[in-house]
């Protein structure tokens, strides 16, 4: 399938699939999007909730893509001193000219990360690697409906292509899987704020809350595996 890369509103590039009118990220800003969805209401929330404040967290991406929500999850993780543990799980990874395209280093201004970005493409799959200090990062070449993760993960961002191009990846059955990876009291965070989605995961389990979106859309979902801590924001 065709890929081409494509300048995003914050300025930020992320890849376009013009067959399927899909972008890895939001049109309206990269960065934006993944820092508001993954970062705020996913990572900082594990961190600040109520009776809650891990500093050792395990993640799983779902969709590990072009690596933009793991390389700024590690650099804010280090400005709050947390350990990592994190899963990226992909089909189909991007290419690393695509990844020298799309510069998200300089977009950052972290160029002290450049390094640490390469290696994050660069490193094996299916092999648990030390990328720093205190972030783990193990790369998985799987599909979704794969997934076997039992009570494992703090949180998941779940980052697929949208429900419109690919349905199946939405579904009560993939939800299951998620909700049965997470430990309990986890999170799950999406873009997405389809009612079919939030019917999915509220069938499997999970108390779902709605909350505003990142720039350009007015919604997003955050769904939590059960304990007595979280929302109860309907």
């Amino acid at each position: 399938m065709q890929r081409k890369i494509i300048t995003t509103s914050d300025g930020s590039k992320t890849i376009y699939l013009p067959e399927w009118n899909e972008h890895y990220h939001s049109k309206h800003g990269a960065i934006q999007e993944a820092y508001h969805v993954f970062l705020m209401n996913g990572l900082y929330y594990m961190c600040t909730s109520k009776a809650k404040s891990l500093t050792d967290i395990s993640i799983l991406e779902i969709g590990f893509g072009t690596g933009l929500n793991a390389i700024i999850t590690l650099i804010e993780a280090e400005k709050r001193q947390l350990s990592i543990d994190y899963h990226g799980v992909e089909a189909y990874p991007v290419s690393m000219a695509e990844i020298e395209e799309l510069d998200y280093i300089e977009q950052l201004s972290k160029v002290e990360y450049e390094d640490i970005f390469k290696k994050i493409h660069s490193i094996s799959w299916e092999k648990k690697q030390q990328i720093t200090t205190e972030f783990i990062l193990t790369k998985r070449k799987q599909f979704f409906s794969e997934i076997k993760d039992e009570d494992a993960f703090h949180l998941i961002y779940f980052d697929a292509f949208g429900a419109r191009v690919q349905p199946e990846l939405w579904t009560e059955a993939i939800f299951q899987k998620m909700y049965t990876a997470l430990k309990t009291n986890g999170v799950l965070v999406t873009y997405s704020a389809k009612g079919s989605v939030r019917r999915a995961m509220q069938t499997v389990g999970f108390t779902v809350e709605r909350l505003p979106g990142p720039p350009g859309k007015r919604e997003m979902l955050r769904a939590t595996k059960d304990g007595d801590w979280h929302s109860t924001t309907q």
